[in-house]
C-alpha cells in the first residue's frame, strides 16, 4: 500500500485558510472538520504501511518548550492531542518560566500533533480575542484562563471522535483495513503498546493530577472549540508536572 505524499499538505493548507482573518466561523468549521477527518485518514494509512514496512514510521519522541503567557494552557493542549493521536507526554519542570513538554509516539503521529497543536493556538488566541472579557485584572485572567480550558476540551474531544471514526471506517472494509490479519484497531493498540513502553523506560516513575480553574469562563469556551467541528468526546483534564495518560 501507499500513503499520499500531498495528503499533510492539503491539511496545511486547510488549516491556514481557518487560521485567516475574515474567515466567518461556520467556514473555519468546515475547513477544520475536512482536516481532521484527512489527518484521522492519515494516521491510519501511516500505521498501516508502518505495520507492513517498520521502516517507514518509527517510535520517537519530541520535546516542547512552551513560553508564557499561558504556558501551562498551551501544554494542557498539546498533552491532550497528542493523546488522542496516540502519542503519550510527560509534562517535565523547566528552570525558565513555562512548560516543558517531552512526547512520545511514531514519528507520522508526531508530526500530525505538532500541526494541529500549532494551528489551533492560532485559532485559540483568534477566538479568544473577540471575547467579551469581565473587567478586573485577576478576574478577567481567571476569566480567560478558564475559557481557554474549556476550549481546548472541546477541540480534543474532536480530534478524538475523528480518529475513532476513521478506525471504524477502516475496519468496516475489511479489504481496506486488514494488515497481516489484523484490524486497524489491532494494528493501533500495537502501536500503543510500543509508546508506553518508551515512556516507561524514559520515565519509570511518574504521576497524575488534574487541571483546575476558578473563572467563569469554562462553558463559553467550551462552546467556542466546539466551532472547530472535529469531534464530541470529552476527555479528562490534567496538569503540567505530570504523565498524561
Amino acid at each position: 500500500m501507499t500513503v499520499p505524499d500531498d495528503l499533510l499538505d492539503r491539511v496545511r493548507k486547510l488549516l491556514a485558510k481557518a487560521e485567516s482573518e475574515g474567515v466567518t466561523p461556520a467556514e473555519a468549521e468546515a475547513l477544520t472538520a475536512k482536516a481532521a477527518e484527512l489527518m484521522a485518514r492519515y494516521g491510519i494509512d501511516r500505521a498501516r504501511l508502518g505495520a507492513l514496512r517498520p521502516e517507514t514510521d518509527k517510535p520517537a519522541d519530541r520535546v516542547f518548550d512552551l513560553d508564557n503567557p499561558w504556558a501551562g494552557v498551551k501544554a494542557h493542549l498539546l498533552s491532550g492531542l497528542v493523546l488522542a493521536l496516540r502519542c503519550q507526554c510527560v509534562l517535565l519542570n523547566r528552570a525558565e518560566p513555562g512548560s516543558r513538554v517531552h512526547v512520545f509516539g511514531y514519528l507520522s503521529d508526531l508530526e500530525r500533533a505538532d500541526i494541529l497543536f500549532t494551528s489551533l493556538l492560532v485559532q485559540m488566541a483568534r477566538a479568544l480575542a473577540q471575547q467579551p472579557v469581565p473587567s478586573g485584572g485577576g478576574r478577567a485572567r481567571a476569566w480567560r484562563r478558564s475559557w481557554m480550558l474549556g476550549y481546548c476540551t472541546a477541540v480534543v474531544a474532536r480530534v478524538r471522535e475523528a480518529e475513532e471514526a476513521a478506525v471504524a471506517a477502516a475496519d468496516r472494509d475489511p479489504g481496506d483495513g486488514q494488515v497481516g490479519g489484523k484490524s486497524a484497531a489491532l494494528v493501533l493498540a500495537d502501536r500503543s503498546l510500543v509508546v508506553r513502553r518508551q515512556v516507561q523506560q524514559a520515565y519509570p516513575r511518574t504521576r497524575k493530577t488534574r487541571v483546575t480553574y476558578s473563572g467563569g469562563g469554562y462553558r463559553d469556551g467550551y462552546a467556542e472549540g466546539q466551532k472547530a467541528d472535529i469531534g464530541s468526546t470529552k476527555i479528562r483534564s490534567r496538569a503540567a508536572g505530570v504523565l498524561t495518560g
